[in-house]
C-alpha cells in the first residue's frame, strides 16, 4: 500500500523557525514542520516453487502466504517440506525492513537534509556587512511584499501584541514550501493571560485556497485575510478558522519600519553573486493595536501597542541557524528590538544581528552591529539544553543627529512561560533520525517578564518600565 507520513508541528514563533524546521515557527514563533513523501506501492508477491521428486514432473503451484508482521521467524527444522520458502519469506522480510529504512533516510535527507560540511566564514555574508552598506534602511510599502519562493522556504508575517490590560500574545500566517513541490499555509494564535492567571490561548489551523492580492502585499485564504491598507500604513488581520479564536484586529504603525543592511538579507554560499540560501527580516517596531479575539469563554480587548516581524528564510531552517535570541521590548515611551541568530559550524558559527529602538513618531536608531545578548543564568533541564533563567540586552548606536545611543534591559526572565518542542509531532523514529543525521533538536523558550529599560540619548538618561517578549531557541 503507498506509505505516507505526514508531520505537522505549528508552535512558537515561525518567523525563526517556521514551523519548526519547515521551523514558524517561527513563535517564530518555530516558529512551523512538515514532511510528507509517498512511496511507491508494496505489494506482496506470490512465488511459485517448483520441486522435481523422481518418477514425476512437477508439484503444482505453491502461493506462499505473507509474512508475519511481528516476532522472530520460527526456526527452520529438520523435515522441513518447504525450508526453501521459509528461508525466502526471511530474506523478503529483512529486505523490507532495509528498503524501509533506505527510504527514511533519503525522505530526511531530501526534506530536512543532513549535517553540512564546515564551508567556513567566507560562506555567509551577513547583513550590513555587503560593500558599502548603511546602517538600515527604512522600509517603505514595496518592502512588504510577500515573496513567495518556488524552492525550500519559510516565510512569515508576525503581529506581536501587548495589551493594556497586560496581555501578550501574536498573531501569524505561515508559508511553508518544501522544495518547491508542496506549500502549506498555517495561521496561528497564541495569547497569554495577565500574570498566567489562565492557560494560555493557543489556536493553529491551516488554511486553505490562500492567495495574495495583485502587488503581493496582502494575504486571503478561506476564513483569513491580511489586508494592508492602501497608505502602507496599517494591516488589518481577520480570522474565522477557529471557534476558539476569532480574530478581528488592526495594527497601525507609530514609527517607521526598518531592516538592517541595505536590503536585510543575509545571504549563504561560496559565491556571492549566487548564494544557495538566504534569511531576512524587516520590522514594524511600534504599533498600535486595536480589536479583539472571541474565544469560547468571551472576548478579549486586544487594545494596546504591538509589533510587526515580516521573515523570510530562504533555505532549511536548522542549516541558516543553530541558535536564536529574540527581544521584543515594549513600553509607553518604547520599543526596542533584536534579533539574533548563531549560524551552524559549517558557517563557522558566525553571528547575525539586526536591531533598533523606536519611539512614536520616530525611530532613533537602527542597525547591525549594536546589539548582545548574554544568558547570565541558566540552568539544566530534561532536553539537555541550557535554558536561560536571566539574561542582559544590550543596543548601542547613533541617532539621524549623531547621537550616542545606548540601552540596557536586565533581569531574571522568570518561569518560561512556554516551552516549544518543534518536533512534539513528529513520530518517533523520524525525530531520532533527525536528530542523529541532522543534528537537530529544536525547543524554544518563551518568557514575558516586566522588566526596566534605561535609555541614554546624548546626555539625557531614562528610565521606563514594561513588558519584554523574549525568546531563547536552541536548534542544533
Amino acid at each position: 500500500m503507498p506509505l505516507v507520513i505526514h508531520a505537522r508541528k505549528c508552535h512558537g514563533d515561525a518567523s525563526h523557525l517556521d514551523a519548526g524546521l519547515g521551523i514558524q515557527a517561527s513563535q517564530t514563533s518555530i516558529p512551523d514542520l512538515y514532511f510528507t513523501t509517498t512511496t511507491a506501492d508494496i505489494t506482496t508477491p506470490t512465488t511459485t516453487i517448483t520441486t522435481r521428486i523422481t518418477g514425476t514432473t512437477s508439484l503444482p503451484p505453491v502461493a506462499l502466504p505473507p509474512s508475519p508482521p511481528h516476532g522472530p521467524p520460527a526456526p527452520i527444522k529438520r523435515g522441513d517440506p518447504f525450508p526453501h520458502a521459509r528461508i525466502f519469506r526471511i530474506v523478503r522480510r529483512r529486505a523490507r525492513t532495509a528498503i524501509m529504512l533506505s527510504w527514511a533516510k533519503s525522505t530526511l535527507a531530501a526534506v530536512a537534509g543532513t549535517q553540512e560540511p564546515e564551508y567556513g566564514p567566507d560562506a555567509i555574508q551577513p547583513v550590513g556587512t555587503k560593500g558599502d552598506e548603511p546602517a538600515y534602511t527604512e522600509l517603505t510599502k514595496k518592502d512588504l511584499k510577500w515573496v513567495t519562493l518556488d524552492y525550500t522556504n519559510v516565510e512569515t508575517q508576525t503581529f506581536y501584541i501587548f495589551t493594556d490590560a497586560g496581555h501578550t500574545g501574536f498573531l501569524q500566517v505561515i508559508y511553508n514550501s518544501i522544495a518547491g513541490l508542496r506549500v502549506t499555509v498555517q495561521f496561528n494564535c497564541k495569547l497569554f493571560y495577565p500574570n498566567n492567571e489562565k492557560p494560555f490561548l493557543w489556536a493553529s489551523d491551516p488554511v486553505h485556497n490562500y492567495g495574495f492580492d495583485e502587488d503581493q502585499h496582502s494575504f486571503y485564504a478561506d476564513g483569513v485575510s491580511i489586508e494592508l491598507a492602501a497608505d502602507g500604513n496599517s494591516y488589518e488581520i481577520k480570522a474565522a478558522v477557529n471557534e476558539n479564536s476569532m480574530v478581528n484586529v488592526k495594527f497601525t504603525r507609530t514609527a517607521p519600519g526598518f531592516m538592517g543592511g541595505k536590503d536585510g538579507m543575509t545571504n549563504y554560499g561560496t559565491d556571492p553573486k549566487a548564494p544557495w540560501g538566504s534569511m531576512h527580516h524587516h520590522f514594524w517596531p511600534r504599533c498600535s493595536v486595536e480589536g479583539t479575539i472571541i474565544t469560547k469563554e468571551g472576548e478579549v480587548d486586544l487594545k494596546g501597542r504591538g509589533m510587526l516581524s515580516h521573515a523570510l528564510q530562504g533555505m532549511k531552517p536548522h542549516h541558516a541557524a543553530a541558535r536564536w535570541n529574540f527581544a521584543n521590548f515594549q513600553s509607553p515611551s518604547y520599543s526596542a528590538i533584536i534579533m539574533e541568530f548563531t549560524t551552524p559550524a559549517s558557517y563557522a558559527s558566525t553571528v547575525v544581528r539586526v536591531c533598533g529602538i523606536a519611539t512614536d513618531g520616530k525611530l532613533l536608531f537602527a542597525n547591525t552591529d549594536g546589539a548582545k545578548v548574554e544568558h547570565t543564568e541558566t540552568k539544566q533541564d530534561e532536553t539537555g539544553w541550557a535554558e536561560p533563567t536571566a539574561a542582559s540586552y544590550h543596543w548601542a548606536g547613533k541617532t539621524e543627529d549623531g547621537k550616542e545611543v545606548t540601552a540596557d534591559l536586565a533581569g531574571s526572565l522568570g518561569k518560561n512561560i512556554d516551552r516549544v518542542d518543534v518536533m512534539a509531532e513528529v513520530p518517533g523514529f523520524i525525530k531520532t533520525l533527525v536528530a542523529n543525521a541532522a543534528g537537530t533538536k529544536p525547543y524554544i523558550y518563551q518568557y514575558a517578564p516586566k522588566l526596566t529599560i534605561k535609555i541614554k540619548v546624548g546626555d539625557e538618561v531614562k528610565e521606563e518600565e514594561g513588558t519584554l517578549f523574549t525568546e531563547a531557541t536552541f536548534v542544533s
